[in-house]
């Protein structure tokens, strides 16, 4: 600052490059005006318009053709269907290929680039080839702080050598009672440590119930109806 109280040239030097002093620095922006390339480029009208696949060429498994079509049986609106529809194609393909995709599309009467807009936004329809078992091991507070994390590197490890397990950290599953857990093929099991890891993957691959004494959906609760649509009502202790 000069003695008259007005910043020196210096100053002056410092805050026009730093664009403070009533002048800003050009921003570099691309040719559609962003910051950012790509995001909002204009649709190109003078493509082929998406079409639906023909039912006459498009080859759609039986039993998931049953599935979407009971799925939109339960909405007044057939694409309300579209999450469990693309969850049954996962269940059967592996994961939501593009030809996984077009037997959606053509059952709903939907183009598949509608179906992607959905796939692609909701991180548990996976978009690429992954093995077709899932472990989401819970990392988020109440799990990390209980030891998730060394799980989550125990499963990871272990798991590291077969492709038909899909092993991924995930932010809470809502289970913070069972600390820390996982959901292995959709099933809540906790609370586990990494010396459940070798049964936990042993049961996987072989098909069994994955650690059933750790199971969410088999604990005994309150309410003497609960799980008895999947699972027995547990006997009360002492009976």
């Amino acid at each position: 600052m000069s003695a008259s109280g007005e910043p020196s040239d210096e100053v002056l030097d410092t805050l026009l490059t730093l664009g403070l002093a009533g002048q800003r620095r050009p921003i570099p922006r691309y040719a559609g005006g962003s910051r950012v390339p790509g995001w909002d480029e204009p649709a190109d009208l003078a493509k082929d318009p998406a079409e639906i696949p023909d039912p006459a060429t498009t080859d759609v498994p039986a039993d998931l053709r049953e599935q979407i079509e009971a799925h939109m049986a339960d909405y007044p609106d057939r694409r309300s269907a579209v999450l469990p529809a693309l969850a049954a194609a996962q269940r059967i393909h592996g994961w939501c290929s593009p030809e996984a995709i077009e037997q959606v599309a053509c059952v709903m009467r939907v183009t598949p680039a509608y179906l992607e807009s959905v796939a692609t936004f909701y991180d548990m329809l996976e978009t690429t080839p992954v093995g077709r078992h899932s472990v989401y091991v819970c990392t988020n507070i109440s799990c990390s702080l209980r030891g998730a994390d060394a799980l989550f590197e125990t499963i990871s490890q272990a798991a590291s050598q077969e492709p038909d397990v899909n092993v991924r950290s995930f932010e809470c599953l809502g289970a913070c009672d069972i600390a820390p857990m996982a959901s292995v093929d959709g099933v809540y099991v906790g609370p586990l440590t990494p010396a459940d890891v070798p049964r936990l993957l042993e049961d996987l691959l072989a098909g069994r119930p994955v650690l059933p004494d750790r199971q969410l959906a088999r604990r005994a609760v309150a309410d003497p109806h609960a799980n008895s649509r999947e699972f027995a009502s547990p006997e009360p202790d002492g009976e």
